[in-house]
């Protein structure tokens, strides 16, 4: 039987077993979701790619930790926003800006997005999103776009309840002010 017809349980025992065509069955399955989970906190398509990388291995290697193999998906992508996140923490002590911040601005004008954002409000949003302070838009992407809750957030920011609550409160109003600002603008 073909690896692509396999459910997810049947090439996860494979993948454990150091089947690497299992692997890259679980590969291609979930690519394109924690890419795009890694990139919305990263923001450089670059390290999105090695953080993607580098959680599959993170995920592969730590197969016998995980429980029931029906929660793969959110596993992985715990795996992949905690690395994300990490790395993140790492290069914003750096404080360079990377490249691709800089093609945002050209790509945007040219009408060229990275990903398929249908609407024009959507487009408004994730552009102001870029405007606020890096912990206010992280805050925000976990809360908004990925859906974790504020006790999730707390962890994952290693950040109190409380003040985390109160980012996100002032992360969703400086959003308000910017988008309303923008508004004006037009």
């Amino acid at each position: 039987m073909l690896l692509t017809n396999q459910n997810i349980e049947q090439l996860l025992l494979l993948c454990s077993s150091g089947n690497a065509q299992a692997q890259q069955e679980v590969y291609n399955r979930y690519y394109h979701a924690m890419y795009n989970t890694a990139y919305r906190i990263v923001k450089d398509s670059y390290k999105a790619e090695d953080v993607m990388q580098e959680s599959f291995l993170t995920a592969f290697t730590k197969l016998e930790s995980l429980n029931d193999s029906n929660v793969f998906g959110a596993w992985l992508k715990r795996i992949v926003v905690n690395t994300s996140i990490a790395d993140y923490n790492k290069t914003s002590k750096v404080n360079t800006t990377p490249l691709d911040n800089l093609l945002y601005k050209v790509e945007d004008a040219s009408g060229l997005q990275e990903e398929d954002l249908c609407s024009t409000k959507v487009k408004q949003v994730m552009t102001a999103m870029k405007q606020l302070k890096p912990n206010y838009n992280l805050s925000l992407t976990l809360y908004l776009i990925e859906g974790y809750d504020y006790e999730e957030i707390s962890e994952i920011m290693n950040i109190s309840y409380a003040n985390c609550r109160t980012m996100i409160s002032r992360a969703k109003e400086k959003l308000r002010q910017i988008l309303l600002t923008e508004k004006v603008n037009y």
